[in-house]
């Protein structure tokens, strides 16, 4: 029985660890690598294993860098099954298809470019047949995904359908629970519950994307928001907002629509300008029993979500093209939320050398993507080939992360009153140095740090 470690070691993307059961192979996560274009255009790279020796796949969200490659390795001969919680499993197939169709069209792109054929990273129709595979589950309920291997979803809090996954093997006798975090959320934000706690287990496989900092606090966090989009330049030019299409754009407009008035939001033309995000909000809408009290509460009393009765959802491109005739007045909400694709690129390039633009980066950005560079200061960033001043103000509200603080990941941690060793992914090495120093001396615990390529025996 042991344990490798590939993508998302050392590293923020690209999350893909194998489990190895006798001669079974077990996968957690298949995740896209992102940031630069170097860092992307290894996902066209071969696995560091046969694909068609994979027995199974175990999925614990529905973000990119966690399942981006599924196609990939569907692609090059894996024919098992995905296993995912239930509203994981349609946020995937929303997810999938629009990285597709980005994929075609900066193949394509790139074709014209370089005088030269390029394929596409996938298809849609490779696409497509990951959701064949895809295999839907509930929280907290152990099911069976090969011989000798349990496994039982818990709710991380991330993102809806977010799992921490905890797995019972077995292998000659001799049993081990291993618990793989996924990306944990942080605790007492909107729309959804708390991680779950988990009381025990052999051994942590654990993500430290914030490990090395504290989150702004989130009411200070929704006060700076209220600030910026009530201050009086507010009304001078539009406010740009990277956002993931999946988790962070429904937590944008649910704050919007529960400060709608009290923010004077009226005065605002407010773009969701993403088709995934559409989609993804309608799921959203359709998995009530996975919210917290006061979203509960708030649904209820509204007969659905906080409402914004000046949003427009932009679906097609010549909507998403009218926005950029506006000159003020408008909050526009788009993906990608590291800017290094997706439709808020053309929206940057339009506005980030005006004084009244505002942009507000509300989530992680990887090295060498553009919002890295834009929350870095950087006087001008290439967009298209061109060099854009960037003479826009850059907000970085930190408090609204999907992914938890060294605080929140300890505070889950520390459920497990054995204290398990613990092993350091999906993180930065400065952060997951950070980390390991805050959880040894706050909690005792055994920390280590894999390399990708590492093998861990568990008996």
């Amino acid at each position: 029985m042991k344990l490798e470690f590939f993508g998302a070691a050392a590293e923020v993307t690209g999350s893909c660890h194998i489990l190895h059961i006798g001669d079974h192979r077990i996968l957690l996560d298949c995740g896209m690598i992102q940031g630069s274009r170097k860092d992307e255009d290894r996902n066209r790279d071969p696995f560091p294993f046969d694909a068609s020796q994979i027995d199974a796949v175990v999925l614990s969200h529905a973000h990119l860098d966690h399942c981006g490659r599924l196609p990939l390795l569907v692609k090059r001969g894996f024919r098992g099954p995905i296993f995912a919680q239930e509203a994981s499993c349609e946020l995937v197939a929303i997810l999938l298809a629009d990285a597709a169709h980005l994929a075609e069209r900066d193949a394509e792109y790139r074709s014209r470019k370089i005088g030269k054929k390029v394929k596409p990273l996938y298809t849609l129709k490779e696409g497509e047949q990951v959701m064949r595979q895809l295999r839907g589950r509930k929280y907290r309920t152990e099911f069976k995904v090969i011989k000798g291997v349990r496994v039982t979803f818990h709710d991380a809090g991330h993102i809806l359908g977010s799992c921490a996954v905890e797995i019972r093997a077995e292998e000659r006798g001799v049993e081990r629970k291993i618990v793989f975090s996924g990306d944990l959320g942080q605790y007492d934000t909107p729309i959804l519950k708390d991680p779950d706690p988990i009381p025990r287990a052999d051994l942590v496989l654990m993500e430290s994307t914030y490990g090395g900092r504290r989150h702004r606090d989130r009411e200070e966090t929704i006060r700076e928001l209220g600030e910026i989009l009530t201050s009086p330049r507010s009304n001078r030019g539009n406010i740009l907002i990277p956002a993931f299409s999946i988790g962070r754009s429904q937590e944008i407009m649910y704050q919007l629509g529960k400060y709608h008035d009290e923010w004077d939001l009226g005065r605002f033309r407010i773009f969701l300008d993403s088709p995934m995000a559409i989609e993804a909000t309608r799921v959203y809408w359709e998995y009530p029993h996975l919210y917290d009290e006061e979203a509960t509460r708030l649904r209820k009393e509204n007969g659905g979500m906080p409402l914004l009765p000046t949003l427009t959802l932009s679906r097609t491109p010549d909507e998403s093209m009218a926005i950029n005739r506006i000159d003020s007045g408008a909050i526009v909400i788009a993906g990608s939320g590291m800017c290094n694709g997706g439709r808020i690129i053309h929206h940057l390039k339009h506005n980030l050398e005006r004084e009244d633009t505002q942009v507000l980066i509300t989530g992680y950005q990887a090295n060498g993507s553009l919002g890295r560079r834009l929350v870095n200061g950087d006087s001008s960033v290439r967009i298209h080939g061109r060099d854009i001043p960037v003479r826009a103000t850059v907000h970085t509200v930190g408090g609204l992360s999907a992914h938890g603080d060294q605080d929140d990941l300890a505070r889950w941690y520390e459920n497990m009153e054995n204290l398990p060793p613990v092993y350091l992914v999906h993180g930065e090495i400065e952060s997951q140095e950070a980390f390991r120093k805050y959880l040894e001396n706050r909690t005792g615990a055994e920390v280590h740090l894999p390399k990708p390529g590492d093998f861990l025996d568990l008996v």
